[in-house]
């Protein structure tokens, strides 16, 4: 099994997840000529994507889903709150997830989570392929014992620091931005997602990617020092997913 970004930022978010003939692509905030771009420069092409999963219906993470779908016939699976966004549009085939039942799309099972955000129903995944295990989480606002259970003991993890506190707070958003950034139904702070790592079993933990950075209010160095002291290692080990260059394919 391996994993990409096309993107990670509050301009767009795409992760790729793929095992043998099965390709998963969840969210896409990106144009289809940007998206298309996106996929060649990883070696691949949309109509090879099996799935399209939505965590949430924020117009980074689903800009291009609709167009997506529709352009090449892509299923789409989500919650029956995210669908009921009028910004998916129509879809050529559209399924419910149940955040509390795993599924199995091809070759890669996938387990959704609930978690805190400003959203619908929000959800997060976590990927395997009967071995190995991919947890994602780029969009809450908190964590919960749930959230712990589900990421513990994974081989690669994909988690949200979207901002420095002080830099948040120094910074030019308004009041009111910053509040919902840094609120418990907003995004993961540096801080608060080194005290989430904290409590998972990282015994496995082959890759670790910081995702979702704030342009403004972060900076690839802070977000991997944060990591790097819980696990005891260096800052660059840990790799950070881009907005423009996103990430390469990483092997678990």
């Amino acid at each position: 099994m391996r994993f990409a970004s096309l993107g990670s930022g509050s301009k767009g978010n795409a992760t790729l997840i793929s095992n043998n003939a099965t390709c998963l692509l969840m969210d896409n905030g990106f144009s289809i000529k940007e998206t298309e771009r996106r996929l060649a420069r990883l070696g691949l092409e949309a109509d090879r994507l099996t799935a399209i999963l939505v965590t949430h219906e924020h117009g980074d993470h689903i800009r291009g889903v609709g167009p997506l779908a529709r352009k090449y016939g892509i299923p789409v699976w989500t919650t029956r709150g995210t669908a009921s966004h009028p910004g998916l549009g129509e879809l050529p085939v559209l399924y419910n997830i149940d955040v509390h039942q795993p599924l199995a799309l091809g070759d890669i099972e996938v387990q959704p989570f609930p978690v805190p955000h400003d959203a619908r129903e929000p959800c997060q995944f976590v990927f395997g392929d009967g071995a190995k295990r991919l947890g994602v989480l780029t969009d809450t606002g908190s964590t919960t014992t749930h959230i712990v259970e589900q990421l513990s003991g994974c081989d690669a993890l994909m988690l949200e620091c979207n901002h420095d506190m002080a830099m948040l707070m120094n910074g030019s958003y308004p009041e009111s931005l910053k509040a919902r950034v840094g609120g418990r139904f907003g995004h993961l702070s540096n801080e608060q997602a080194a005290e989430l790592l904290a409590q998972l079993d990282t015994q496995r933990l082959q890759h670790l990617v910081a995702a979702h950075l704030s342009e403004q209010n972060n900076t690839s160095e802070l977000a991997c020092f944060a990591l790097s002291t819980v696990l005891n290692c260096e800052p660059d080990w840990i790799t950070v997913a881009q907005q423009d260059s996103g990430l390469s394919w990483r092997e678990i």
